[in-house]
Order: C-alpha cells, then sequence, then structure tokens
C-alpha cells in the first residue's frame, strides 16, 4: 500500500490530466510542527502542487500570521474545532493555496486538562467548497501523538480529493 502521500500527488496530477487544471496544497501547522508539510515534499514533483506552509506553533502566529480570531482561542481554546477551521482557512488564504489542512492539538506529555486531555487533536481543512474539522484522540506518548496526527491529516487529505477525483 503506498504511503498517503504519494497518493495525494496521483490523484492531483489524475485530477490535472482529466480537467486541465492543476490544484495547490498547502498545511497550516501546530502540533505537529511541519511534518505534514515535510511528508509531502518527500514525493518527487511535489512542487508542482505544495505552496508552503506555516508552522504556527503559538496562538500570537495564529491570530497574527494566519487570522485566527483571538476571541475564538479565548472562548474555545487554541486546541478546538473552531481554532483548526480558521487556522486552515487562513493558510489558504496566506499560502494562496485551493486547499489548506491544519493541526492544533495537545501533544504532550503535559498540557492536558480534564477537558482537554493529552491526545487531543482537531484536524481542519478549508477548500472552495468550504471548511471542516475533526476531532481525534491519540493514545501515546509526544512522539506517536504527532505521528499519528501527520499520518491522519494526510489520510484527512487524501479521502477528500477522493470525493471529486474519480478512481481510475
Amino acid at each position: 500500500m503506498a504511503k498517503p502521500e504519494v497518493e495525494i500527488a496521483q490523484l492531483l496530477a489524475r485530477y490535472r490530466v482529466q480537467t486541465g487544471r492543476s490544484l495547490s496544497i498547502g498545511t497550516a501547522e501546530s502540533a505537529t510542527g511541519g511534518r505534514v508539510a515535510d511528508r509531502l515534499t518527500d514525493v518527487p514533483g511535489s512542487s508542482d502542487y505544495f505552496g508552503g506552509s506555516v508552522v504556527a506553533y503559538s496562538n500570537e502566529v495564529k491570530i497574527n500570521v494566519l487570522g485566527v480570531d483571538s476571541k475564538t482561542i479565548e472562548a474555545h481554546g487554541a486546541a478546538s474545532e473552531q481554532t483548526a477551521i480558521e487556522m486552515a482557512e487562513g493558510g489558504r488564504r496566506v499560502l494562496a493555496v485551493d486547499i489548506c489542512i491544519a493541526d492544533t492539538g495537545i501533544a504532550g506529555p503535559s498540557g492536558g486538562s480534564l477537558g482537554k486531555p493529552v491526545g487531543l487533536f482537531y484536524l481542519g481543512l478549508a477548500a472552495r467548497e468550504g471548511s471542516l474539522s475533526k476531532e481525534h484522540m491519540f493514545r501515546g506518548g509526544r512522539e506517536e501523538n504527532k505521528r499519528d496526527a501527520t499520518e491522519e491529516m494526510l489520510n484527512t487529505l487524501k479521502q477528500y480529493l477522493l470525493q471529486f477525483i474519480p478512481l481510475e
């Protein structure tokens, strides 16, 4: 089975052949620290579709670079569905890409609370068609949680692309 980043590249190439247009993607990452961008750019030819990444680890970068509303973070927290969506939407705008995936979460081992435990991640996606966010609960240590969130983000993007790029 191919890695999701390879399957994403294949789907984007298929889209380009079928439509004559390209789709560009980008990432707005917090808890994954740029790992998703790293995986996407491991694929030869990724410069054809990968626009860039913003690693918005601090709330200040989320607000000042990506345009996340400070009221969103105050009301819902940095690790929230709302913040993930605003990060994805901001990343799409700042990077000028068609699709942007984002993450925010609590990798651990500290930083969790009763309502938001270590391992809680929100993964967002923004595209012309709209935005979405999914909550995920990972159960490993810091390294495993970051790895699992990265894998889930790539799979989320792949599943999104499969909705409108038919398999051959």
